[in-house]
């Protein structure tokens, strides 16, 4: 059988891409080396951020304010609530290229932004611990997704739309060329066009066709804390992301009781994604633990970390394009810790690329030549 299209790696990317190209009326194989949603890749842990003014830069806004009017129809129509608005503070020196990037981007785009002096923030959230210099930036209307569920609901439609799903199937190769073909543990399969969006697998996968691409798998960790829900509950408590001299920290308050939520996005170890994540380890637990005792001192005891894997470009930027060498092969993957947002608007664009060659989205910053040098 010719597919018109295949999607390999159908987590929070592959998913979405798969259902939207199913919706247009392809027809589409997704292969997953697990069943998704699952805990080996970059989307567990139940809850993701979205926001809006991006201190990554303001050339994310367009793609992250397309990504939540999809989030917000793929709420409707899985008739469950996928998304928190519980708020999210931008939090560190006002100096700081990342809190100038969030004021700019929100002034450009006429995003809603309360800034608040680090007494100002004490204030409005007791449960927080700031230094006089510090500046806090509350978005509003950001907040936080559920992750599996996102998964799961775009994995319902895709299937409801027609898209055949193989589970528990690793792809061992890929030969390129006008009919691609894939192998598999279990088989081959042919398609006219093919679809990588495969995390911190997609480097290894795209060697099997002589590419290479700048994606480095690393290793993360984040954690849980008993919390006070007078301080640190949703609704009282909003998300959070702080940039500070010595590392930077996100998090989510306690979200259903499971306690308030951290992790840190710099720094972690480059990892091969075939073998098992170091656990969770007292060193992990000590520098998330320094970072609530000075910021956050009235939580509690630490209840428990997990890891997962980021997909790294050297830019943190994505990757989201054509392979330059095969007209009919797209990547996208190196999402950097930062893309589960945008995966609504990236399975969309991806499906606008394999339909109409283009995106209705500005897809330049992602583009694979600026790694040509």
């Amino acid at each position: 059988m010719l597919y018109d299209v295949i999607v390999i790696g159908a987590g929070s990317m592959g998913m979405a891409t798969g259902y939207y190209l199913a919706k247009s009326g392809k027809n589409v194989l997704m292969i997953d080396a697990f069943n998704p949603p699952h805990e080996q890749g970059s989307h567990h842990g139940e809850t993701r951020i979205i926001r809006f003014a991006y201190g990554e830069g303001a050339g994310y806004v367009p793609f992250a304010k397309r990504a939540g009017e999809l989030w917000k129809e793929l709420e409707a129509q899985a008739k469950k609530q996928l998304f928190l608005q519980t708020g999210v503070i931008n939090i560190g020196d006002a100096s700081s290229l990342f809190i100038k990037n969030v004021v700019s981007s929100a002034e450009f785009y006429n995003l809603p932004i309360e800034p608040y002096s680090a007494a100002e923030a004490m204030e409005k959230w007791p449960g927080l611990a700031l230094p006089d210099h510090f500046l806090t930036c509350f978005e509003p209307d950001a907040g936080v997704l559920r992750v599996e569920a996102c998964i799961e609901a775009y994995k319902q439609l895709a299937l409801a739309a027609g898209a055949v799903l193989h589970t528990n199937e690793k792809v061992q190769s890929i030969t390129a060329g006008d009919t691609v073909f894939v192998q598999t543990e279990k088989g081959e399969y042919a398609s006219k066009q093919l679809i990588v969006t495969a995390g911190a697998w997609a480097t290894e996968l795209l060697k099997t066709m002589d590419v290479s691409i700048p994606v480095t798998p690393t290793r993360k960790t984040f954690a849980w804390f008993e919390a006070d829900e007078s301080l640190y509950g949703e609704p009282q408590f909003p998300a959070y992301c702080f940039e500070l001299n010595s590392g930077i920290y996100y998090g989510f308050p306690s979200i259903d009781g499971a306690g308030l939520k951290m992790g840190r996005h710099d720094g972690g170890d480059v990892v091969n994604p075939n073998e098992p994540l170091h656990p969770f380890d007292d060193k992990d637990a000590v520098d998330l633990q320094n970072f609530v005792s000075q910021f956050m001192p009235k939580q509690g005891d630490l209840k428990f970390g997990k890891t997962c894997k980021y997909a790294m470009t050297p830019d943190e930027h994505f990757i989201i394009d054509f392979l330059p060498e095969h007209h009919n092969v797209m990547v996208a993957a190196g999402f950097s810790g930062h893309g589960f947002k945008f995966s609504s608007a990236v399975g969309e664009a991806l499906a606008e690329l394999a339909i109409y060659g283009e995106s209705k989205q500005d897809l330049a910053l992602f583009n694979l030549s600026r790694f040509a040098e």
